[in-house]
């Protein structure tokens, strides 16, 4: 088979994938058993699948009028130099549906705009177009940071925006582990940072790993995350918990990172609800928050609707053991003092802790064991319900 193919067609239009187009194709032999399809056609024909394809038919006519004169710009100022064709039929260049997706309001903005296109300088202009700025657009920059610059695709105010319902969206909320996937964070993502362009829109993206960094422009994060646009903002709540139990009665300081936010409130799970502890303002996006539980519990950040994960703080009883003088046994107290306790006390054995007595507490939390005991180093070890094991300090005799 001799390639190019050509299909013109004859009653019928040509088409593919059950779709048809105006015009003509062109087959291309490609490397191994590719081929590429190339649909031949003029421009204004084109451009027929194009507008309804880019704007809404529904739309006032001077709108299509305008979204056909700046369709034609663009595709005259972006033809391919390589690959046998001159546009992608979709977001690469513009979305081309084919005679499917024509209709009379858009034909008529094609036909009255006949051989209308931007012009600078004496050259086609690009002209780039958007479903929706934010409220302000983007410089061609902040699309393709290599662009050389271009003094009529700068970022400018577009207070027209507002009537589109896509002028807010959000806030999407993301797991770390999904956000660190979409970032390629190297490591367990601990927090994300961003670099701002001129127009205010996100030029990169750093998100730091438990192995390092990694950078983004805002482009690849949008693509990533199916964010809208590059005008968006990164909030970041994420807490840390002490990495050993607090003991009964101390406090401790939470470690937190509250990005994007003017403040945050922290809270406590009590009683299967969630309770307000303290509201805090962030300073350089940290925020250190004090805690004083009365036993383990689990403790987030909250901005508006969205919450951090829960850490669980872990919290010992307080415990003292002392052995009289007279080595006639232990005694000793457990704070908070409930009945019941599980106090063991353990004599150590080079670098092991053998038990040698186990007792329960009283009401006030006391114990005592009668017993002999033997020159050593003993402890004492205490379990409570909901506790984590506590450890008295050693006590030489």
């Amino acid at each position: 088979m001799a390639y190019p193919l050509e299909f013109r067609p004859g009653a019928t239009a040509v088409a593919l994938n059950g779709r048809g187009y105006r015009g003509s194709f062109r087959v291309l032999k490609l490397a191994g058993a590719k081929i590429r399809v190339v649909n031949v056609v003029g421009l204004d024909l084109y451009l027929r699948g194009v507008v309804p394809s880019e704007m809404p038919k529904t739309w006032a006519a001077e709108a299509l009028k305008a979204q056909a004169v700046a369709a034609r710009s663009y595709a005259l100022s972006h033809l391919h130099a390589g690959g046998g064709f001159d546009l992608y039929p979709d977001t690469r260049d513009q979305v081309y549906l084919g005679i499917p997706h024509e209709a009379p309001s858009t034909n008529a903005a094609v036909g009255a705009t006949a051989g209308q296109v931007v012009f600078y300088k004496g050259k086609v202009a690009s002209t780039y177009f958007f479903s929706t700025s934010g409220g302000r657009t983007a410089s061609v920059q902040d699309v393709y940071p290599n662009s050389p610059a271009i003094p009529y695709l700068v970022s400018v105010p577009d207070p027209y925006d507002s009537i589109s319902p896509y002028h807010d969206w959000g806030p999407y909320r993301f797991t770390a582990r999904k956000l660190g996937r979409g970032l390629k964070s190297p490591g367990k993502l601990l927090d994300v940072e961003t670099v701002a362009a001129p127009s205010g829109r996100v030029q990169s993206v750093v998100a730091t790993g438990s192995k390092g960094e990694a950078t983004a422009t805002g482009s690849d994060v949008r693509a990533a995350l199916g964010l809208r646009s590059t005008w968006f903002q990164v909030g970041v709540l994420a807490l840390g918990a002490p990495t050993a139990p607090l003991t009964y009665g101390t406090t401790a300081a939470l470690s937190g990172i509250a990005r994007g936010v003017s403040s945050v409130e922290l809270q406590e799970l009590v009683a299967g609800g969630w309770k307000p502890v303290s509201k805090l303002t962030p300073h350089g996006g940290v925020v250190a928050p004090r805690v004083k539980p009365d036993q383990s519990s689990r403790f987030r950040l909250v901005a508006g609707t969205i919450a951090s994960d829960a850490v669980a703080v872990a919290v010992a009883p307080s415990i003292r053991l002392h052995v009289p003088a007279e080595l006639t046994g232990f005694w000793g107290a457990v704070r908070p003092g409930t009945a019941g306790a599980t106090v063991t006390v353990q004599r150590q054995a080079g670098s092991a802790w053998r038990p040698v007595a186990r007792v329960k507490t009283t009401v006030q939390g006391r114990f005592t064991i009668p017993r002999s005991v033997v020159p050593g180093t003993y402890r004492a070890r205490v379990s409570a319900k909901g506790f984590a094991p506590g450890l008295s300090k050693p006590v030489t005799v």
